[in-house]
């Protein structure tokens, strides 16, 4: 079976499919003639039931039904269809629905799942009313932090107060004001679980910084590299080698005595960094295309004037501001962006944990059950009949 894609890969494979429309229907392949990976990627799309009221998905007690997810993919479809201007096959459409709605089922689950184990948490091995109230009370909390904090910025994001019009906008883009609602108790509670159960603080110790450091020498070497000034005039400019030389004469020497080589560089060099007055900033060795340019400039003393350097494209005068030698970043310099790191790292650890620990704890049945650790295939019958509690209405 496919793997989950993301939108941006099922977008793209939907835009290459797009193109067999250009052919004659003659000539367009049928389903038997299709490469094997197509042939079986619309035998999967074949999966996707077309009534929105099917459950496509049950986490613990809770159903996903096929209508919470599917306004975002015929939005997103739409949407390609408007751009490429031609009629599409509905095998293409069916290809697009089921490339783009697997990844969106895969986050409603992963939503239902952290809210459940949150739902666990609190209320234990309660019976199932005591349950069914604790979730309507934890729902009525999330929903009031919704108008408080997301509900001002759907407005002022889409530049209207009326609940209304912002529902109608909301549709435009595949959603709805109720299903962003649901979205955002279902993200909120989940946060919740996940909060309560990672140190967004966790302890590094000193010895764990320095293993870190010893382990990953590569990361905190550093090549040679320098800064410098720059005057060039390019031989593409010029009808002789003379006539460049003339001029790179006379920058330079204006340069020496007046001394301002960046503002004589804005005004009469050639090359590409002119306009920030010839400034090359901090540049490792051996990176420079001009092998003569790269040999002098790690070279020739430094807050001094060089010679005038000729390589094929043209003539130069560069003065090297600083130059700082190969070696390894000191522990001290860079102790604070590992303590970063390994603390980053140690949360990232911890979230997975949690999550792995919650595919464990509650049961997922799923109509692409591979997209998720120890999800199990949704029963036919399950996937024919809405029942069970869902997060939207039943269409």
């Amino acid at each position: 079976m496919i793997q989950s894609h993301s939108f941006t890969n099922a977008v793209y494979c939907f835009v290459a499919l797009v193109a067999s429309i250009a052919l004659p229907t003659a000539l367009r392949p049928t389903f038997a003639q299709l490469p094997p990976g197509m042939a079986e990627a619309l035998a999967e799309a074949e999966k996707l039931p077309s009534d929105p009221a099917a459950v496509v998905a049950k986490v613990g007690e809770d159903s996903i039904l096929l209508g919470d997810i599917l306004p975002r993919v015929e939005a997103r479809i739409a949407e390609v269809v408007a751009k490429n201007g031609q009629e599409i096959p509905e095998e293409q459409i069916k290809l697009a629905r089921y490339s783009l709605s697997r990844p969106l089922l895969a986050e409603a689950i992963r939503n239902k799942m952290m809210r459940a184990s949150f739902l666990n948490d609190q209320v234990g091995t309660e019976n199932f009313d005591k349950r069914i109230e604790a979730d309507k009370r934890l729902e009525s909390k999330a929903i009031q932090m919704f108008y408080e904090s997301e509900l001002p910025q759907l407005k002022k994001q889409y530049k209207t107060n009326d609940l209304s019009e912002l529902d109608k906008l909301l549709r435009e883009k595949g959603n709805s004001f109720e299903g962003r609602q649901r979205e955002f108790v279902d993200m909120m509670l989940g946060h919740l679980y996940i909060r309560s159960k990672v140190d967004r603080k966790p302890e590094v110790s000193i010895s764990e910084i320095h293993q870190y450091y010893l382990d990953n020498q590569e990361e905190f070497s550093k090549p040679t590299r320098a800064r410098w000034e720059q005057l060039s005039v390019m031989f593409s400019n010029y009808a002789t080698r003379e006539e460049a030389q003339k001029v790179i004469w006379e920058i330079g020497r204006a340069a020496f005595y007046g001394g301002n080589l960046q503002a004589i560089a804005k005004e009469r060099s050639e090359e590409p960094f002119a306009s920030k007055g010839g400034l090359h900033e901090w540049t490792a060795k051996d990176s420079l295309a001009s092998e003569e340019l790269n040999e002098q400039i790690f070279s020739i003393e430094t807050n001094a004037m060089s010679e005038i350097i000729e390589d094929a494209n043209g003539l130069h005068i560069v003065r090297v501001l600083e130059r700082e030698e190969a070696g390894v970043t000191a522990l001290s310099e860079v102790q604070d962006e590992i303590r970063a790191k390994i603390r980053a790292e140690k949360i990232a650890q911890s979230q997975r944990k949690v999550m792995e620990d919650m595919q464990e704890r509650i049961p997922v049945w799923s109509l692409f059950p591979k997209d998720l650790p120890n999800a199990l295939p949704l029963p036919e019958s399950v996937a024919r009949h809405h029942f069970g509690r869902s997060s939207g209405k039943k269409r």
